[in-house]
């Protein structure tokens, strides 16, 4: 499975090429693809998807009969990186440098000294409007050079980066257009970021590949989503761009787009089927790290190849509680899959992800989960083998059952 994994992430060096990368294996799986705007009415039994920004997707399947709730696996599209700016080629003194800014909290320093490329989207004119061109150098074309150690004799004491000093690529070309072989005169404006190439590797019970964040949860909820059966409940897999910059925007998950796809199915029932309803929050988590143990929670502190992760947190950064922690932990039980439970040392402050977020919108139960990693927002991350496949198993019990919900606070699995 984690061959496949590797495939992925490297067909997905931003969020577009992700969604342009699913919905092909989507349609591949004969599933229709739908516009936001068509009014295209929905079959039971039939098999659908749609995008927003093309950068951002929600695929369902529909059941014969009717369904009681839905069943949703969430996961997000994006990563850490370098974004170009609009005027992204500086030409002022010897070297042809890229000016960027950071996309997502990262750790600077592992994103000098490797070959990096270049994708994205370019929007072009087209008479009186516009297209879209999706956009990849694959091959290396730029490369973040640190300063010698003999300029900067104390570069092991720790430096301080600053990313618009320290952190501007080296590049090997001058203009965007000669970047991509675009037409200059028709190039209206991009949407480009800096990534790492390097193809993923497994090495014994570990595997080390970029945009493990969250590509890997990414990749798990569609494969159980595609592997999943139901004829009581909607299966949902949703994939967000923008978690790494807080959500906030049109396509991500404090956006309407999860419920106008959500009303979209249940129509006059969304609410009801919410009610019956069940959210997997897909996002990694961090496994102990290797040098200092310290940092964890002693009671809460998770590790890599022991199984899917559940996390908690007092503040609501991670949605999970009592109910759908438990509800979790049986599907988990059905599938075989191990699992573990994580919470932040209480003197240190946690990120969050999409769930709580999303729930502002979507009132669902609700568990944030994840697998265990190490070097999270690093560009070159490690997790373990056998994880990819316990998360897969796990959602793809979620994804193949229904709840039914009693008002004293009961659920029975379906």
């Amino acid at each position: 499975m984690n061959r496949q994994l590797f495939e992925f992430i490297a067909a997905s060096p931003t969020a577009f090429h992700t969604v342009a990368a699913v919905s092909a294996e989507l349609e591949k799986s004969g599933f229709t693809r739908l516009a936001e705007n068509d009014g295209a009415s929905l079959t039971p039994g039939g098999r659908y998807f749609v995008t927003r920004n093309a950068s951002s997707l929600i695929a369902f399947t529909l059941p014969r009969r009717k369904p009681v709730g839905f069943m949703i696996a969430a996961a997000h599209t994006d990563s850490p990186c370098f974004r170009l700016k609009d005027h992204a080629f500086l030409t002022d003194g010897a070297y042809p440098r890229l000016s960027t800014e950071k996309y997502g909290g990262m750790i600077l320093s592992t994103w000098m000294d490797r070959p990096l490329a270049v994708a994205g989207r370019l929007v072009l004119r087209r008479g009186n409007g516009i297209v879209s061109r999706l956009v990849d150098t694959v091959e290396p074309v730029a490369i973040i050079p640190n300063v010698p150690i003999h300029f900067n004799r104390s570069v092991n004491d720790g430096v301080a980066l600053n990313p618009a000093v320290d952190m501007l690529p080296l590049c090997r070309e001058k203009t965007l257009a000669g970047l991509f072989g675009a037409d200059a005169a028709d190039l209206l404006a991009a949407d480009l970021f800096l990534y790492n190439p390097a193809p993923g590797t497994e090495w014994g019970e570990y595997i080390s590949a970029p945009r493990l964040d969250d590509l890997q949860c990414a990749f798990a909820a569609l494969q159980a989503f595609l592997a999943a059966e139901n004829d009581r409940a909607v299966p949902v897999c949703c994939l967000l761009d923008n978690e790494e910059v807080g959500s906030q925007t049109k396509q991500g998950a404090a956006s309407t787009f999860l419920l106008d796809t959500l009303n979209r199915i249940g129509g006059e029932r969304t609410r009801e089927m919410l009610v019956s309803g069940f959210m997997a929050s897909c996002d990694n988590a961090h496994a102990v790290p290797v040098d200092h143990p310290e940092l964890t929670d002693k009671n809460n502190a998770v590790y890599m190849n022991h199984g899917v992760v559940v996390k908690f947190n007092a503040a609501q950064k991670y949605s999970s509680d009592a109910v759908s922690a438990g509800l979790f932990r049986l599907f988990c039980d059905e599938a075989g899959v191990p699992h573990q439970s994580y919470a932040n040392r209480s003197d240190i402050a946690g990120g969050s992800t999409l769930g709580n977020i999303a729930n502002g919108h979507v009132a669902v139960n609700t568990v944030d989960v994840g697998c265990a990693q190490l070097a999270m927002h690093s560009s070159l991350e490690t997790a373990g083998a056998r994880d990819t496949a316990y998360m897969t198993a796990a959602l793809k019990a979620m994804l193949s059952h229904a709840l039914e919900t009693r008002s004293d606070g009961a659920y029975t699995i379906l």
